[in-house]
């Protein structure tokens, strides 16, 4: 407990006792809840001379294109329909009567799945605006046309 002592001038003294222990109870609960909702984050580093595309000083030695399963695989759900992206190559498949082609959708996926037996992974991005049960169903098409590893992003990028 702090005491300060007031003697001065008047005849009366003034004796002020200060409690600090609810002042250092908030403060430990606000360092335990800053504690608790840190947000840990671990840094990755990418070695850049051991991508497949780095300096070659080997004339003859040549860079291996990539494999078929590592080949960038893309679903965008827009307002206006589905974007398919699978390496540079892009198909679009515009709503149908108002509402996405599914149908469609899942045709070309098998497409792909026989074109690329061995890829099972897909990116899934949706725009923000865009409702949830969009999504679900791209990803439903994604599983039917045998693609279980789904990511998702949002922020897709705008027709």
């Amino acid at each position: 407990m702090a005491h300060i002592d007031d003697s001065g001038g008047n005849k009366r003294g003034t004796s002020v006792d200060l409690n600090l222990v609810p002042i250092i109870d908030l403060m430990s609960v606000c360092i335990i809840f800053l504690l608790i909702t840190a947000v840990w984050t671990q840094v990755s580093m990418i070695q850049i001379g051991s991508s497949i595309y780095a300096q070659n000083n080997d004339p003859n030695n040549k860079p291996e294109p990539p494999k078929k399963s590592e080949i960038p695989f893309r679903l965008d759900v827009l307002a206006n329909g589905y974007r398919v992206q699978i390496a540079s190559q892009q198909k679009n498949f515009p709503k149908v009567n108002g509402q996405y082609d599914q149908e469609r959708l899942i045709k070309e996926l098998k497409a792909i799945k026989e074109l690329y037996p061995e890829k099972g992974d897909c990116v899934v991005t949706i725009l923000d605006e865009l409702p949830y049960e969009h999504l679900i169903g791209g990803m439903d098409a994604l599983l039917q046309a045998g693609f279980p590893e789904i990511s998702v992003a949002t922020g897709g990028s705008p027709p």
